[in-house]
């Protein structure tokens, strides 16, 4: 009679632990998703608004409704300040039911808030950050990398240049994580390819005057002078860079470059520039009608990586939700990272253990003013690099998430 107990007491302990997963069902009767970025400062033009827009278009063609419940879609400017994205993320977690976060947000913030989201057993899909140790030493289950990253997008500019003479490098480089791990990751690239760093500066977040940065660089002498910095930021790099005279002698790299951050400087200072891209909107009929309905919804917005990929996560993560039957985190997780990634950018793209979506990148060339036909018509894509050439393999990696397979 006893064994029968323990016995019986045992199979209800392995049926509760197993329930959960199975049959939670939808918490609060509605699916609650946090997007967050930087909406008025640096970085707004990379995701910003424009993310929201993407959101909102995955939202409606879900149908509006998943697992026969409503979607809710909250917003927050984390600022560009690592506490007021914390706060946000354990306000949300914490008091307000939302079930994941999509982040656009600076790598200091995004640090902070997996750990949060790691915690609470929540998904984060990252849909622009890019510091590589999102999938390398600091890789979390909840997380997902969308876009590129300060391994991936480096690596094919640095090996293209090498392989053209261009050995001597100088960085300047934003001082926080994102540009550090940016400059450190091309800096390998550079000298396993038989180059050399002749030097760096560090520049703070958001600054409006880089001329004593650049006239170090210039000083520098070397050939190129790489620019591990984003958004506003960049575009000041460039500009500045061109009244200094610097590319009359010395060759301009962004390591990292959006199309939106392409569209406001313009053709003209970035003509011929070569870059690695995820995702160009004018490459396929599907991309191109995406793009349309996208600019229609935002009084003409251009279709940035970060937007087309704040849509994907989306996207993929309510059809986990769907297929799932629930919102647990862990649940969810499995189901995303079980299923191939497909929509109007991705085509059957798996998501590795470390998070990362293991999608194409491409070769592209910024074309000249007389080049471009029509609004937007800004890249030439001259080839294409398979994901097992452009993330970071698993016997390189540090991530205990793929030691564990």
């Amino acid at each position: 009679m006893m064994r029968s107990v323990i016995a019986a007491l045992g199979m209800m302990a392995l049926l509760l632990t197993n329930a959960p997963l199975a049959a939670q069902g939808i918490t609060g009767d509605v699916v609650k998703i946090g997007i967050m970025n930087d909406q008025n400062g640096p970085y707004a033009d990379n995701c910003g608004l424009g993310s929201v827009a993407a959101a909102k278009l995955a939202i409606a063609d879900s149908g509006g409704m998943v697992a026969g419940k409503k979607i809710e879609l909250v917003i927050a400017d984390d600022q560009n300040k690592p506490d007021v994205g914390v706060a946000i993320a354990m306000r949300w977690l914490d008091n307000e039911g939302v079930d994941a976060i999509v982040g656009c947000s600076a790598s200091s913030i995004a640090l902070a808030v997996q750990e949060i989201t790691k915690n609470r057993r929540k998904p984060y899909m990252l849909a622009g950050t890019a510091g590589s140790f999102f999938t390398n030493d600091k890789c979390s289950p909840m997380t997902t990398q969308w876009v590129v990253d300060t391994y991936a997008q480096p690596k094919a500019t640095v090996k293209a240049l090498l392989a053209q003479g261009v050995n001597s490098w100088f960085f300047l480089t934003v001082d926080y994580a994102f540009g550090k791990a940016w400059q450190s990751d091309a800096t390998k690239f550079i000298e396993a390819g038989g180059g050399k760093v002749v030097g760096s500066v560090l520049h703070p977040l958001n600054a409006s005057d880089l001329s004593s940065f650049l006239l170090t660089a210039q000083a520098s002498g070397a050939k190129a002078i790489a620019l591990a910095n984003s958004g506003s930021d960049f575009a000041n790099s460039i500009k500045q860079a061109q009244e200094f005279g610097l590319t009359k002698s010395q060759l301009l790299v962004p390591l990292g470059l959006m199309i939106s951050q392409t569209h406001g400087i313009g053709l003209k200072d970035l003509q011929n520039v070569r870059l690695t891209t995820p995702f160009y909107w004018d490459m396929t009929p599907e991309s191109r009608a995406f793009a349309k309905r996208f600019a229609d919804a935002t009084n003409g917005q251009l279709l940035n990586e970060g937007k087309s990929a704040t849509y994907s996560a989306i996207s993929h993560y309510l059809k986990a939700v769907a297929a799932a039957g629930s919102d647990d985190g862990d649940a969810v997780m499995r189901q995303m990272k079980n299923t191939p990634v497909n929509d109007f950018e991705m085509k059957n793209v798996s998501i590795r253990a470390d998070g990362q979506v293991m999608r194409p990148l491409y070769v592209a060339r910024i074309k000249t003013p007389a080049e471009s036909k029509y609004t937007y018509d800004y890249y030439e894509i001259t080839g294409t690099i398979a994901p097992e050439d452009a993330w970071r393999p698993a016997s390189e990696s540090a991530c205990d998430l793929l030691k564990s397979q």
